[in-house]
């Protein structure tokens, strides 16, 4: 059996994406790391013309829902997103390549000496059926309350609620297709 999860692409399908800071750390306990990180999700998602259906930034974890991205795949805007939001948070960081970035963790230079930042990999549900899109969401946008962190979802800034609520625009983008190119495939002869 493998140790890596077997992820579906290619078909198009929406996927529930979590992935974690190392060791689960609460390395997100403050607003600022999160409303980075979520300026870098928008910027990531414009460069790699994914669509986002949903998001939460937790303490020490993000659930995203997305498609597949037209650019490229989900791993790499994943490992570039990672990437992207360490190396604007902490500038001085270069690592030599993203693969080994991602393998070993994403790596931070702190005042207290070198740490990391990510868990390597993330957890990747293909979401298959309105229902399952439906429960997806709900559990993202219910986390923060189930944690205790707020009483209702609504409170929760770093998350995508507000937008089903309300219609509200937030640092992200929510189902924003106008970021996709229709591809023109060619006529049959």
């Amino acid at each position: 059996m493998s140790s890596h999860p077997e992820r579906f692409h290619g078909a198009g399908d929406l996927h529930f994406v979590t992935f974690s800071c190392y060791h689960r750390q609460p390395l997100f306990s403050a607003p600022a790391p999160r409303d980075l990180f979520l300026e870098t999700l928008e910027r990531v998602r414009r460069r790699y013309r994914f669509v986002v259906l949903g998001y939460v930034v937790m303490p020490e974890h993000v659930h995203l829902l997305v498609n597949e991205p037209q650019r490229d795949t989900l791993s790499t805007a994943i490992q570039a997103l990672k990437l992207s939001f360490v190396q604007r948070l902490h500038s001085s960081l270069v690592p030599t390549s993203r693969k080994s970035g991602e393998t070993w963790g994403i790596p931070f230079v702190s005042s207290r000496g070198q740490h990391r930042f990510w868990q390597a990999r993330f957890y990747d549900f293909n979401v298959w059926t309105e229902k399952k899109r439906i429960e997806k969401l709900r559990y993202i946008h219910r986390n923060p309350v189930k944690r205790g962190l707020v009483n209702s979802p609504e409170e929760w800034l770093w998350s995508s609620y507000r937008y089903y609520l309300s219609g509200e625009k937030g640092p992200v983008k929510i189902n924003d297709t106008d970021i996709l190119v229709m591809k023109v495939r060619p006529k049959k002869a």
